[in-house]
C-alpha cells in the first residue's frame, strides 16, 4: 500500500479529491508538514502533497528544510502533464507542492501517477 500524506491549507480537499478517485493501492491521510516530514524520514509514508495559496513556498517549507530540496518539487502555478509527474517520481521526488485553486486538476494527476508506480 502506497501511503500519501496531505498538508497545507487544502489538505482535506486534496485527501477527498484523491479518495474519490478510488484508485487501488493508495492510502491517503490528512496530516501536517512537521508530522509528514517525520513520517517520510522514518519510512512510515511514501509521498506528501502540500498546498498553499501560490503553490510555491509555504506548501513545502518545512519539508524542504528537513528532507532536503532533492526530494521536493513545487509546481507553483504550473499544471503538469502526467508524464512530467511520472518523470519527477522516477527521479526520486516524494514531496510535492501546488496551489489550492488547482487541487481539482493536479491532485488527480498526482494520484494516478503515484498509483501507476504500484
Amino acid at each position: 500500500m502506497t501511503k500519501i500524506l496531505t498538508g497545507g491549507v487544502g489538505k482535506t480537499e486534496v485527501a477527498n479529491t484523491v479518495s474519490a478517485l478510488a484508485l487501488g493501492g493508495l492510502e491517503i491521510t490528512v496530516s501536517n508538514d512537521m508530522d509528514a516530514a517525520m513520517k517520510l524520514r522514518a519510512g512510515q509514508a511514501d509521498y506528501y502533497l502540500g498546498t498553499c495559496h501560490t503553490g510555491a513556498g509555504a506548501s513545502l517549507g518545512i519539508l524542504v528544510g528537513l528532507l532536503g530540496r532533492p526530494l521536493c518539487h513545487t509546481f507553483g502555478r504550473h499544471v503538469p502533464a502526467e508524464d512530467e509527474v511520472t518523470a519527477l517520481l522516477a527521479d526520486g521526488k516524494k514531496v510535492f507542492g501546488f496551489a489550492i485553486d488547482q487541487i481539482d486538476v493536479i491532485a488527480p494527476i498526482m494520484a494516478r501517477a503515484i498509483a501507476a508506480r504500484g
